[in-house]
């Protein structure tokens, strides 16, 4: 029987464990996908992209409703205008007005007829002080309507500008980390191979794009819908500042219209004063 240690044995040489290691990753290729970068990266990465996807749909879902809003409540603020300046009674208007389904536009009408039925309710007030203070309650009232409407309207305005200025960084924050756990990974396997570098640096790079696909829509439709939101508030501004300009111009006719009663009751009581002496 052969000494064990006279055995012969077969060199292997580095060509073969090239191959054998070639194989043995050619057995396990890694997975490219969206999927795949999101399942294999980091979890504090997949905690930034899980919270960049939550970030990007509510955006998107702001400005879906943004966008029918808007165009909603144009669509009836001329209708309303367009019934207000048909030359309809402003209290049959008001009547009508207060049983339909509210929105800014008639909201800020009917706070000013509320208080200005209240300011009328004993007579039109004769002394030009009164007057005054009623046209300043009726424009008050209407201010704080406008004020509380825009204010509703404007909810998810302040998300999607913190999201079009911060989703960017969060996302910039999961690929630095994602890049630091590649180089960590790359010292300990001592190997700087490219197959070895690009998964986790794509992996890191899939959460800045992420960030990317949250912020850049999320800025344009904070600009979009913040310019139609303003356009809006100017048209309820301008809506206000004509109703305050009528209720004025219907003080000032009320107004002549008793000081030329008095002057014809005075030229009336003369005419009559001097036929009696005649």
């Amino acid at each position: 029987m052969p000494d064990a240690s006279l055995t012969a044995t077969t060199p292997v040489s580095s060509d073969c464990i090239a191959n054998v290691a070639a194989g043995a990753v050619a057995e396990t290729p890694h997975d490219m996908s969206v999927y795949g970068l999101f399942m294999h990266a980091d979890i504090i990465v997949q905690i930034v992209m899980v919270i960049l996807i939550v970030m990007s749909v509510r955006c998107w879902s702001i400005m879906i409703g943004k966008r029918f809003a808007l165009r909603k409540l144009n669509r009836r603020a001329e209708k309303f205008e367009e019934a207000f300046w048909s030359g309809e009674s402003l209290d049959k208007l008001f009547q009508r007005v207060r049983k339909s389904v509210p929105d800014p536009m008639m909201t800020t009408f009917t706070a000013g007829m509320e208080e200005w039925q209240t300011g009328v309710a004993a007579g039109i007030p004769k002394s030009e002080s009164l007057q005054a203070s009623l046209k300043q309650r009726v424009e008050r009232a209407m201010m704080l309507a406008i004020v509380r409407e825009m204010q509703a309207l404007e909810r998810g305005m302040t998300f999607l500008a913190t999201t079009g200025s911060s989703a960017t960084f969060i996302g910039l924050f999961g690929t630095v980390w994602g890049i630091m756990n590649s180089f960590t990974a790359i010292a300990a396997m001592n190997n700087t191979s490219l197959a070895v570098v690009a998964p986790g640096i794509a992996e890191a790079l899939f959460a800045t794009a992420m960030g990317l696909v949250a912020a850049i829509p999320a800025m344009v439709g904070y600009n979009v819908f913040s310019t139609g939101l303003a356009r809006y508030g100017d048209r309820l501004n301008n809506f206000s500042a004509e109703f305050s300009a009528i209720m004025g111009r219907h003080l000032d006719g009320q107004e002549a219209a008793e000081k030329n009663a008095a002057s014809n009751t005075a030229s009336a009581a003369t005419s009559a004063a001097k036929r009696v002496g005649t």
